[in-house]
């Protein structure tokens, strides 16, 4: 039987992230700003938080390492978010970097998760995990370890270093043409107001084929969930008051989305990586993914994107 999101996230969730408090006060957007000053604001704002939650990952803090990928995965959505006017030759050198990063995030992560599901397993049930799940354990040690070096390495600062002055004074920002200067005047407001309508289309068109979906598709659709979700609330400065009740809707259905979406793909990491403890001679099958289960998180997305798909499109 595999663990309930309950427990789950009891086990995965046990203490604070030990953040530092920011620097220096991020400024607001407002609707009048140009597209080149709120990409800066939004990006800064997220490299900011990603920095931040470093040590404490190094150190093997679970939650900081969460709040260190949520804040690289918000900053990978602003560099895609304002791709029109942020293109220039350094940019794929930047978003490969970006990736490499969020793959080592990624794999200790995984591991997080999927020892905390042993553990709520074993709680509930002593007798279904074999003695050799220690393993598991020191998988995830040697993981935390690795991944402290990538964080205190050469490359990881550099890579810190160019996206930092990439956002501020990248080619980008004095690329010459006629288009590439409007594109970085345009307001905020203009451009957010057609980007966003545009994707939330795109995502809706998408989640039909949802119950369709293998494990790999599915992930992909809670790409586009996360992105549009964290391009919504970077506008949410633009919408005082009531003004962003639609987003808030939206926002609703996109979270609910989102994390039955991220149950399946912690269930799916977490089996792949049980298959791959089995094939080195390590622990016995165990079934993370059940039928049952699946097919009611599945059924509990959908239901979230028809709602989402049902409720009013939101408006600049």
């Amino acid at each position: 039987m595999p663990p309930s999101p309950k427990s789950k996230r009891k086990a995965a969730i046990r203490v604070k992230p030990t953040q530092r408090p920011r620097r220096h006060p991020i400024p607001r957007l407002n609707p009048m700003m140009a597209c080149d000053t709120a990409f800066r604001i939004v990006a800064r704002r997220h490299l900011e938080d990603l920095t931040a939650n470093n040590e404490a990952t190094c150190k093997g803090d679970p939650v900081a390492l969460h709040q260190m990928r949520i804040a690289l995965t918000r900053l990978r959505a602003a560099v895609w978010l304002f791709s029109p006017m942020v293109v220039d030759t350094e940019q794929p050198r930047i978003k490969d970097e970006l990736k490499w990063l969020n793959t080592q995030l990624g794999a200790v992560r995984d591991l997080d998760v999927a020892t905390a599901q042993l553990q709520a397993v074993d709680k509930r049930r002593p007798q279904a995990i074999p003695d050799d799940h220690r393993a598991w354990t020191v998988k995830r040690a040697d993981g935390h370890r690795h991944l402290a070096q990538e964080l205190r390495s050469a490359r990881y600062r550099r890579l810190i270093k160019i996206t930092s002055d990439w956002i501020e004074s990248g080619p980008w920002s004095i690329r010459k043409g006629k288009r590439a200067t409007k594109q970085r005047a345009c307001s905020i407001a203009t451009y957010s107001a057609g980007t966003l309508a545009r994707w939330r289309e795109n995502l809706l068109k998408k989640s039909r084929k949802l119950p369709e979906m293998d494990a790999k598709k599915r992930h992909r659709l809670r790409l586009l969930s996360k992105k549009l979700r964290y391009s919504i609330e970077f506008f949410e400065d633009l919408f005082p008051g009531k003004r962003f009740s639609r987003q808030r809707a939206a926002l609703k259905y996109l979270r609910k989305a989102q994390k039955f979406l991220g149950q399946l793909n912690d269930d799916a990491n977490s089996q792949s990586l049980a298959a791959a403890l089995q094939r080195d001679g390590v622990g016995e099958p165990l079934q993370f993914l059940g039928p049952k289960r699946e097919k009611r998180l599945v059924r509990k997305a959908a239901a979230a994107y028809r709602k989402l798909a049902a409720s009013k499109p939101f408006r600049i």
